[in-house]
């Protein structure tokens, strides 16, 4: 008797539609909160952030849901459509469709219910009773199943991926099978930085210079090949699936803003490699307001000379290019000051970080993340070229930040798949292998309950990351489906990851388990490239601003 559901596509897209429809409603209750007289009130919407966000996931999960289903319909159209894809896809339907409709969790600590809003669905009823066969233990038992028969490869479903994308995929995921995952432990243990050598092979498979356009020493493959490649790099270690983050911010930069001069000098260093940058952004007392910048830079002929404080800046050390926010106009109190320096710095080690006049700072010791490191960094009269001031205007430096969050975000999100699948990995070969009461530990319900559920929540993520990553590659504005993609993925990692040490039981709590250095790494997911709070913030204020 097949677990599948009849009608499976078609019952998909039909979770997907009532989803959307009950997004409809809470959005309408959540505008008749927050915009009297029809205009979007901002500290109204401040005021009732609890349903604002709660909105903002809604419909991050009616999204994940209409992606899923478009996938769905997809392979089925060219046979494809099989168990490993469709147990995991009815259960995710089932699972979203239900929290929907009784209570969806933002975090561990916060439910929000369509009664908060005073909004029945009574209309998902029926849908989440077709669907809950396909939850049910006979069809998670078989989901571990299929998990342990897929074990090694680069994911349990199809892809739907191109020929070359699926190529790319596979040379990754063997890559990092390889080079990566059999040391990650030992560097995060060591808490040591990740070695150059791998770093520069790097450069030489193409990472840095993925999505940069071929004439200037790039790919040109776009941002779903960024995602693919980052999930395989990041189930490998979340350090090495980063290294690219930085990269494409400057390369996104110096391509939309850069002068010509800028972009010769810069850009075929940062495709290959050769030039690691880091983004020094976040300042002490700023955070995500960017707005409230502190740190200022003072013309002084041919230079720039920058004095202030910066923190949380990634792989800081080693690297030879700061892309550095600044307030060039001391008049100004918000973003309209602020200005864009590409700041040069010698490469530091460890013991020296930043060997460079009017550049101090150190480490900031972290749980996890830790392959790249973080720092601190004070400045003191540092001297920035005035020709290495972004486009040579000043003034838009907030704006053209504002530009790469869409793929900052789509990659953070691919970041936080490649993790989950990682804690998903470690789960199974565990759970297979570790046996109580005369069973593998997988057997029993409620450890196949967590292995399906991590199963299901990745397919639905990689939908939508995916899906993200396509509208900026077709150059559409994506900063929604960007946010909601990193919404889900980084609560997804972490539950993951959770539930991974779960699975190990008091095994995952040392230190010598992997499956503790994944929980470190998780939490960072849902705070850096926009806080989850931010994230559901904006999403909220973007659906809200077109509200009827």
């Amino acid at each position: 008797m097949s677990l599948i559901l009849p009608d499976l596509p078609d019952l998909l897209d039909l979770a997907a539609g009532e989803a959307w429809a009950l997004v409809a409603e809470l959005q309408d209750a959540v505008a008749a909160r927050v915009r009297p007289g029809g205009r979007l009130d901002r500290a109204a919407l401040d005021a009732e952030q609890h349903v604002a966000h709660g909105l903002a996931w809604a419909a991050a999960y009616a999204e994940t849901l209409r992606q899923t289903a478009a996938w769905a319909r997809a392979l089925a159209s060219e046979g494809r459509f099989g168990e490993a894809e469709a147990l995991p896809a009815q259960l995710l339907a089932h699972e979203y469709l239900s929290q929907l409709a009784g209570g969806l969790p933002m975090n561990q600590g916060e439910v929000f219910r369509p009664a908060d809003l005073g909004v029945e669905a009574p209309r998902l009823t029926p849908v989440i009773a077709r669907l809950r066969p396909g939850a049910s233990p006979a069809a998670k038992a078989r989901i571990v199943d299929l998990l342990d028969q897929a074990r090694g490869r680069p994911s349990l479903e199809a892809s739907g991926l191109d020929e070359t994308l699926e190529a790319v995929r596979d040379q990754f995921a063997a890559f990092a099978a390889e080079k990566i995952a059999p040391f990650a432990h030992g560097w995060h243990l060591r808490d040591e930085l990740i070695p150059m050598a791998l770093i520069e092979e790097m450069g030489a498979l193409g990472v840095f210079g993925l999505t940069a356009p071929e004439a200037w020493g790039g790919s040109g493959l776009g941002k779903v090949a960024m995602c693919v490649v980052t999930e395989a790099l990041s189930r490998g270690y979340i350090g090495t699936g980063s290294l690219g983050t930085r990269s494409e911010i400057a390369a996104e930069l110096l391509l939309a803003h850069g002068t010509e001069d800028q972009k010769q000098r810069f850009l075929p260093g940062v495709a290959s490699g050769a030039i690691i940058p880091t983004a020094v952004f976040t300042e002490p007392e700023a955070g995500s307001d960017l707005g409230s910048l502190r740190t200022r830079a003072v013309r002084d002929g041919d230079v720039w000379r920058v004095t202030g404080a910066k923190t949380w800046i990634t792989h800081a050390a080693r690297a030879d290019l700061m892309t550095l926010l600044v307030r060039t106009d001391p008049a100004s109190k918000d973003h309209r000051g602020l200005s864009m320096l590409l700041a040069e710095k010698p490469r530091g080690t460890t013991a020296d970080p930043f060997p460079a006049p009017g550049m101090g700072g150190g480490e900031i010791a972290v749980i996890g993340y830790r392959g790249m490191k973080e720092y601190e960094i004070a400045f003191d009269g540092f001297e920035v070229a005035h020709a290495n001031l972004l486009g040579g205007q000043e003034g838009q430096g907030f704006a053209q930040l504002m530009a790469t969050f869409e793929s900052a975000r789509i990659q953070t999100a691919a970041r936080a798949i490649g993790v989950a699948q990682n804690a998903l990995d470690l789960a199974l070969d565990y759970a297979l292998a570790r046996r109580q009461f005369g069973e593998p530990l997988a057997r029993f319900p409620r450890v196949a309950n967590k292995l399906a559920m991590m199963a299901a929540e990745v397919l639905g993520a990689r939908r939508l990351a995916w899906f993200a990553a396509s509208a900026k590659d077709e150059g559409r504005r994506c900063d929604l489906e960007a946010g909601m993609a990193k919404l889900v993925a980084a609560r997804i990692a972490w539950a993951a990851a959770d539930n991974a040490v779960q699975i190990h039981g008091g095994a995952g709590f040392a230190v010598e388990q992997p499956v503790s250095r994944i929980l470190a790494d998780a939490r960072i997911l849902n705070i850096f490239e926009g806080a989850g709070e931010i994230q559901a913030q904006v999403i909220a204020r973007r659906l809200l601003e077109g509200a009827n």
